[in-house]
């Protein structure tokens, strides 16, 4: 791994979310507004989402322009083939210029395929970085959902931001038990209520990781660290057999003091090699020992990691560690003590 400048990038918003959950109703209720404008949306399907009383012309075969001045296109290949259309065409002029990229997923889908493409691959990375992942949650259905459904418990496990749907039909007690089982499942992550899909486009876009104004990470609202100060007890000692959230672990982890980059990006490469499968989500802003007064901003699901980000100055008085995991089956003591080990093997070499 090797830092990398902060630079203007495409940013990209992943909208995830389960079957039924309410995605094509809180993106049909966005589109409708005018910040949307220069907006490139990634559908599977127009026809499930229903889009007809917002077209206007289409520019190609899969790409559409809507009144409100953003485009749409479907997915009939690679997301990287995808991506790369849609940047070629708005050099060339073919479609308009956009400034942010919004992509939908399937209700049965893995988020992670598509956040690694993201962060790894070249064409893609060289023109687009990740703003952050929405996860929509059923307030009605939700809890027998996350009991089945392993897919929803990951989607809400990566998500920076939950937007709970139909939560003005939910009973208060219904909505009561959700709500303290995603705070449980992923204390970072801000949740939202959403009735009839109606959501502020600003609850949705420069969320945290890349703002396109400012150009450097907000870490006080991405990482969230107080969610984890707070003194919540994430250990539960009574967990419900039938859950299938019961083996992931959300937890901070906070240094005071800097670490060296050589230590660091080793430590990530071992731990995304051995324990990747496990590695659900990890974000960070860390102070290193080379350089105190540029902090490094680190993202990476699973095996692969986005490239460093360093910051030309700390966004904040707060110039501590911050990193908040996401794991299952890996406990935070197995972090904490192969990251102490190869700080102290940097340290005191053989």
């Amino acid at each position: 791994m090797s830092l990398t400048e902060s630079s203007s990038l495409i940013p990209v918003t992943l909208l995830t979310g389960f079957l039924g959950s309410g995605k094509t109703t809180v993106l049909n209720h966005v589109l409708k507004e005018l910040g949307m404008a220069a907006t490139a949306v990634i559908v599977n399907e127009f026809g499930k989402i229903g889009l007809d009383h917002l077209l206007v012309e289409r520019s190609s075969e899969d790409v559409v322009l809507l009144n409100s001045g953003c485009l749409c296109c479907t997915v009939r290949g690679d997301i990287v083939d995808t991506l790369t259309n849609l940047f070629v065409d708005r050099v060339k002029g073919k479609i308009p210029f956009f400034l942010r990229v919004a992509i939908e997923t399937t209700g049965l889908a893995d988020p992670a395929p598509i956040l690694h493409t993201l962060m790894t691959d070249p064409i893609v990375a060289a023109r687009y970085m990740l703003d952050g992942v929405v996860t929509t949650v059923d307030a009605v259905n939700g809890t027998g959902t996350l009991d089945k459904q392993r897919e929803a418990v990951k989607q809400a496990a990566v998500a920076d931001r939950l937007l709970l749907t139909k939560s003005d039909l939910a009973e208060p007690a219904v909505r009561q038990r959700i709500e303290g089982r995603l705070k449980a499942l992923n204390p970072s992550a801000p949740i939202v209520p959403v009735a009839q899909g109606a959501v502020d486009p600003a609850l949705l876009f420069n969320i945290g990781f890349y703002d396109p104004v400012t150009k450097s990470a907000d870490v006080r609202r991405w990482l969230r660290d107080e969610a984890f100060e707070s003194g919540h007890n994430h250990e539960h000692g009574h967990l419900d057999v039938n859950r299938h959230d019961d083996r992931i672990r959300a937890f901070c982890i906070i240094r005071e003091r800097p670490i060296s980059w050589t230590a660091l990006s080793a430590w990530l490469d071992v731990l995304a090699e051995m324990r990747g499968d496990d590695l659900l989500r990890l974000k960070a802003i860390v102070a290193l020992s080379d350089r105190p007064d540029q902090p490094v901003v680190l993202h990476g699901v699973q095996h692969l990691f986005h490239p460093p980000v360093l910051l030309p100055e700390w966004p904040s008085e707060d110039h501590r560690t911050r990193m908040v995991f996401i794991t299952r089956d890996l406990p935070r003591e197995a972090i904490e003590t192969t990251l102490t080990a190869f700080e102290d093997a940097i340290a005191h070499p053989p």
